[in-house]
């Protein structure tokens, strides 16, 4: 995957600039509407199109802003801060798109990137199944079998961000059950396909405004060109994916946190108890120091990450476990001594805390839970054991 690593500072700081006007006066006024409605905010999802905002991790060569990984992080954050579920329109645009610029022919990429990146179209990606979660490779039912010039599709995908309102979906199926996880292929499925379907919207406790859906795939007709990389190489593909959609989600965290602190702070400035401001108050104080340097610490993990992707480090897997697993632990800390600042306010609807810290607990579970970026980062350092041969310890 070809990611250009030339954003100048210039040109991120003109970006950032440009988001950060947008989220003030267009994102944040809409949040709790967005988060009340739980409805999919097209009108965000414009703005950020007219905005070049969809195309920034995407090649140039196929229409995308040909930005910085690094640049990508910090536009997440910035909406995350005011809106996580306005986050994600970029960065599940990012995530969908990722198994084709990964594992995509040269035509695959003409056809559906430039529409991914201008915000034409909007991306999904299906793995996740009833019983095939964190064991993805290892319990997928959902089929896919050659017929002439198509392959047939059949089964169910659970908990598809953004599956209810994509044009276009990546959907990994077994093509080979004898082969275990190399026995998995990839496909481009387009929402007009004959047997695609779309089934229950889940009610979710945060990011209402983001759909989350069951997709169905009924004798699912797929034109056999539609099939991404070699068969079989599906398995490889998603978790090459998550490589680069995992600090996505770290970002995501890390705005929802750092929109947090900075409410918190805010109020803590301006509410009086006991004669003086509450965060001159030892005890608030202290616990605003402990926020403020979490957050930092899991910037700089973000944005370390981001620049390993930029580069293709080998090491890149490690990192984005390792960030995704801290900024998802700051934003559920931070987010919940927002609350707790705020007191009686930060448990009500009326204050933004308690939309963030709902919304901050999925970032701990979706794109890999905390659990497997421990297995991950722990596999990085000692490796993965395997059983001697002869069954002896």
């Amino acid at each position: 995957m070809a990611v250009a690593t030339h954003t100048s500072s210039e040109e991120e700081a003109m970006i950032l600039e440009v988001v950060r006007q947008l989220v003030s006066e267009k994102v944040a006024p809409r949040a709790a509407e967005i988060d009340e409605k739980g409805e999919f905010a097209y009108d965000i999802k414009k703005l950020f199109a007219e905005n070049d905002l969809m195309g920034i991790p995407f090649p140039a060569e196929y229409g995308g802003l040909g930005g910085s990984f690094v640049t990508y992080v910090k536009v997440v954050e910035e909406i995350a801060k005011a809106c996580a579920s306005s986050s994600l329109i970029v960065a599940v645009q990012e995530l969908g798109a990722l198994p084709i610029l990964i594992g995509g022919s040269d035509e695959q990429k003409k056809r559906y990137i430039p529409k991914l990146a201008s915000g034409e179209w909007i991306a999904a990606y299906a793995l996740t199944e009833a019983g095939s979660g964190s064991d993805a490779a290892g319990s997928m039912r959902t089929r896919a079998e050659k017929k002439g010039a198509k392959w047939i599709l059949n089964g169910t995908k659970i908990w598809i961000t953004h599956g209810s309102v994509a044009d276009v979906i990546c959907v990994f199926a077994v093509t080979d059950p004898t082969k275990g996880p190399g026995g998995i292929s990839a496909f481009i499925v387009e929402k007009d396909f004959k047997g695609f379907k779309v089934g229950k919207k889940e009610k979710k406790m945060g990011i209402r405004g983001s759909p989350t859906v069951e997709l169905s795939f009924e004798d699912c007709e797929v034109p056999a060109e539609n099939l991404l990389g070699p068969e079989g190489e599906g398995f490889k593909i998603a978790m090459k994916v998550l490589d680069k959609s995992r600090p996505g989600i770290a970002a995501q965290a890390l705005g929802i946190a750092a929109g947090a602190l900075d409410y918190a702070a805010n109020y803590a400035k301006e509410r009086v108890a006991f004669g003086k401001p509450i965060g001159q108050q030892q005890g608030v104080g202290f616990l605003l120091a402990d926020m403020k340097t979490e957050v930092e610490a899991a910037r700089l993990l973000v944005y370390e990450c981001a620049r390993k992707c930029d580069e293709n480090a080998p090491d890149v897997g490690l990192w984005a476990a390792m960030c995704k697993l801290k900024a998802g632990d700051v934003a559920m800390s931070v987010t919940t001594d927002a609350v707790q600042i705020l007191g009686g306010f930060g448990y009500s609807t009326e204050y933004p805390v308690e939309r963030m810290m709902r919304d901050a607990k999925i970032t701990q579970i979706y794109e890999g839970t905390q659990q497997i970026q421990r297995l991950v980062i722990s596999r990085a350092l000692v490796g993965k054991w395997k059983p001697p041969a002869n069954g002896s310890t």
